[in-house]
Protein backbone atom coordinates (compact mmCIF):
# COMPACT_ATOMS: atom_id res chain seq x y z
CA UNK A 1 0.00 0.00 0.00
CA UNK A 2 1.50 2.75 -1.01
CA UNK A 3 2.33 5.89 1.87
CA UNK A 4 0.53 9.43 1.52
CA UNK A 5 1.93 11.93 -0.81
CA UNK A 6 4.48 14.02 0.72
CA UNK A 7 3.79 17.13 -0.76
CA UNK A 8 -0.17 17.66 -1.41
CA UNK A 9 0.54 20.83 -3.72
CA UNK A 10 2.49 19.24 -6.74
CA UNK A 11 0.35 16.37 -8.41
CA UNK A 12 2.16 13.03 -8.49
CA UNK A 13 4.58 12.38 -11.67
CA UNK A 14 4.34 9.39 -13.22
CA UNK A 15 7.85 7.38 -12.96
CA UNK A 16 9.71 6.30 -15.70
CA UNK A 17 11.36 7.01 -19.49
CA UNK A 18 9.16 10.25 -19.64
CA UNK A 19 9.77 11.51 -15.88
CA UNK A 20 13.36 10.36 -14.89
CA UNK A 21 13.64 12.15 -12.07
CA UNK A 22 10.61 11.29 -9.67
CA UNK A 23 7.93 13.70 -8.59
CA UNK A 24 9.09 17.85 -9.46
CA UNK A 25 10.13 19.71 -6.21
CA UNK A 26 7.66 21.97 -4.15
CA UNK A 27 7.31 25.60 -5.53
CA UNK A 28 9.49 27.44 -3.72
CA UNK A 29 8.18 30.85 -1.84
CA UNK A 30 8.57 33.52 -4.84
CA UNK A 31 6.42 30.43 -7.27
CA UNK A 32 3.85 29.63 -4.69
CA UNK A 33 2.72 33.76 -5.12
CA UNK A 34 3.48 34.06 -8.41
CA UNK A 35 -0.29 34.46 -9.44
CA UNK A 36 0.05 37.98 -7.66
CA UNK A 37 2.40 39.09 -9.84
CA UNK A 38 0.81 38.31 -12.91
CA UNK A 39 -0.15 40.74 -15.85
CA UNK A 40 -3.79 39.96 -14.98
CA UNK A 41 -3.83 39.90 -11.52
CA UNK A 42 -2.18 43.39 -11.33
CA UNK A 43 -4.02 45.18 -14.13
CA UNK A 44 -7.45 44.07 -11.48
CA UNK A 45 -5.68 45.41 -8.44
CA UNK A 46 -5.13 48.35 -10.07
CA UNK A 47 -8.46 48.95 -11.18
CA UNK A 48 -9.98 47.86 -8.20
CA UNK A 49 -7.54 50.22 -6.07
CA UNK A 50 -8.17 53.18 -8.64
CA UNK A 51 -10.94 52.34 -11.26
CA UNK A 52 -13.99 50.99 -9.90
CA UNK A 53 -16.62 52.32 -9.38
CA UNK A 54 -18.10 55.46 -11.22
CA UNK A 55 -19.42 58.53 -9.87
CA UNK A 56 -23.37 58.32 -12.30
CA UNK A 57 -23.69 61.54 -14.73
CA UNK A 58 -19.67 62.06 -14.65
CA UNK A 59 -16.58 60.24 -16.14
CA UNK A 60 -15.18 60.62 -12.60
CA UNK A 61 -13.94 56.73 -11.73
CA UNK A 62 -12.64 56.01 -8.26
CA UNK A 63 -11.38 53.19 -6.15
CA UNK A 64 -10.67 51.27 -3.12
CA UNK A 65 -8.42 53.87 -2.06
CA UNK A 66 -10.84 56.93 -2.19
CA UNK A 67 -13.18 54.56 -0.20
CA UNK A 68 -10.38 53.36 2.48
CA UNK A 69 -8.61 57.40 2.51
CA UNK A 70 -11.62 58.53 4.36
CA UNK A 71 -10.97 56.37 7.58
CA UNK A 72 -9.13 59.43 9.37
CA UNK A 73 -5.27 58.87 10.09
CA UNK A 74 -5.24 55.16 9.54
CA UNK A 75 -6.64 54.96 5.77
CA UNK A 76 -3.85 56.43 3.59
CA UNK A 77 -1.95 54.24 5.44
CA UNK A 78 -3.56 51.01 4.59
CA UNK A 79 -4.39 51.99 1.05
CA UNK A 80 -0.54 53.36 0.96
CA UNK A 81 0.51 49.94 1.84
CA UNK A 82 -2.18 47.95 -0.85
CA UNK A 83 -0.08 49.84 -2.76
CA UNK A 84 2.54 48.71 -2.75
CA UNK A 85 2.18 45.37 -4.28
CA UNK A 86 3.15 46.92 -8.10
CA UNK A 87 6.09 48.22 -6.90
CA UNK A 88 6.85 45.24 -5.84
CA UNK A 89 6.52 43.42 -8.61
CA UNK A 90 7.81 45.45 -10.70
CA UNK A 91 11.24 44.78 -8.55
CA UNK A 92 10.94 41.44 -8.91
CA UNK A 93 9.68 41.57 -12.91
CA UNK A 94 13.64 43.32 -13.15
CA UNK A 95 12.11 47.00 -13.81
CA UNK A 96 14.96 49.51 -13.64
CA UNK A 97 15.70 51.32 -10.41
CA UNK A 98 15.05 55.16 -11.37
CA UNK A 99 11.36 53.47 -12.44
CA UNK A 100 10.85 51.97 -8.95
CA UNK A 101 11.86 55.06 -7.64
CA UNK A 102 9.48 57.18 -9.44
CA UNK A 103 6.88 54.65 -8.27
CA UNK A 104 7.68 55.15 -5.35
CA UNK A 105 7.37 59.16 -5.64
CA UNK A 106 4.17 58.70 -6.87
CA UNK A 107 2.70 56.39 -4.04
CA UNK A 108 4.34 59.15 -1.70
CA UNK A 109 2.75 61.97 -3.43
CA UNK A 110 -0.56 59.70 -2.84
CA UNK A 111 -0.35 58.76 0.60
CA UNK A 112 1.23 62.18 1.57
CA UNK A 113 -0.99 64.39 0.47
CA UNK A 114 -3.97 61.85 0.39
CA UNK A 115 -3.60 62.36 4.38
CA UNK A 116 -5.16 65.82 4.50
CA UNK A 117 -8.65 65.67 4.91
CA UNK A 118 -11.01 66.10 2.12
CA UNK A 119 -8.86 67.60 -0.23
CA UNK A 120 -6.24 64.65 -0.14
CA UNK A 121 -9.07 62.27 -0.72
CA UNK A 122 -10.15 64.03 -4.05
CA UNK A 123 -6.66 64.38 -4.38
CA UNK A 124 -6.36 60.41 -4.40
CA UNK A 125 -9.30 60.17 -6.82
CA UNK A 126 -7.22 62.03 -9.39
CA UNK A 127 -3.91 61.09 -8.99
CA UNK A 128 -4.46 57.37 -9.28
CA UNK A 129 -0.71 56.40 -8.59
CA UNK A 130 -1.41 52.66 -9.20
CA UNK A 131 -2.82 53.10 -12.52
CA UNK A 132 0.24 55.32 -12.75
CA UNK A 133 2.34 52.70 -11.19
CA UNK A 134 1.07 49.91 -13.41
CA UNK A 135 1.70 51.65 -16.87
CA UNK A 136 5.24 52.12 -15.81
CA UNK A 137 5.20 48.85 -14.92
CA UNK A 138 4.00 47.58 -18.81
CA UNK A 139 5.73 50.44 -20.34
CA UNK A 140 9.03 49.22 -18.99
CA UNK A 141 8.32 45.57 -19.74
CA UNK A 142 7.29 46.32 -22.97
CA UNK A 143 10.31 48.59 -24.10
CA UNK A 144 13.35 47.49 -21.41
CA UNK A 145 15.24 50.89 -21.06
CA UNK A 146 13.35 53.02 -23.90
CA UNK A 147 11.80 55.12 -21.01
CA UNK A 148 14.62 56.30 -18.07
CA UNK A 149 14.93 59.28 -19.29
CA UNK A 150 11.58 60.55 -18.85
CA UNK A 151 11.48 58.94 -15.36
CA UNK A 152 15.05 60.58 -15.08
CA UNK A 153 13.24 63.60 -15.88
CA UNK A 154 10.43 63.39 -13.64
CA UNK A 155 12.83 62.71 -10.42
CA UNK A 156 14.79 65.71 -11.37
CA UNK A 157 11.78 67.79 -11.57
CA UNK A 158 10.27 66.31 -8.43
CA UNK A 159 13.61 67.04 -6.52
CA UNK A 160 13.71 70.01 -7.88
CA UNK A 161 9.90 70.88 -6.17
CA UNK A 162 10.90 69.65 -2.72
CA UNK A 163 14.41 71.69 -3.06
CA UNK A 164 11.74 74.64 -3.69
CA UNK A 165 9.25 73.66 -0.39
CA UNK A 166 12.42 73.79 1.55
CA UNK A 167 13.69 76.59 0.12
CA UNK A 168 10.87 78.84 0.50
CA UNK A 169 10.41 78.92 4.23
CA UNK A 170 13.99 79.06 4.77
CA UNK A 171 14.22 82.01 2.41
CA UNK A 172 11.75 83.28 4.85
CA UNK A 173 12.91 82.81 7.70
CA UNK A 174 16.23 84.45 6.69
CA UNK A 175 14.27 87.45 5.74
CA UNK A 176 12.02 87.66 8.71
CA UNK A 177 15.69 87.27 10.96
CA UNK A 178 17.03 90.36 8.75
CA UNK A 179 14.09 92.55 9.37
CA UNK A 180 14.10 91.96 12.83
CA UNK A 181 18.11 92.40 12.98
CA UNK A 182 17.29 95.74 10.76
CA UNK A 183 14.78 97.37 13.45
Amino acid sequence: MPGPDPNPLVPPQPQGPANPTGPERAPDRWNRGAWLFRDRTLHGLEILLDEAFRIPGTGIRFGMVGIIGLVPGLGDVLAGLLSLVIPLAAWIRGVPYVTLVRMAANLGIGVLVGSIPLFGDIFDIAWKANRRNYRLLCRHLDEPRRHTEHDWAFLLLLAAALGLVFAIPIALIAWFLVWLAGR
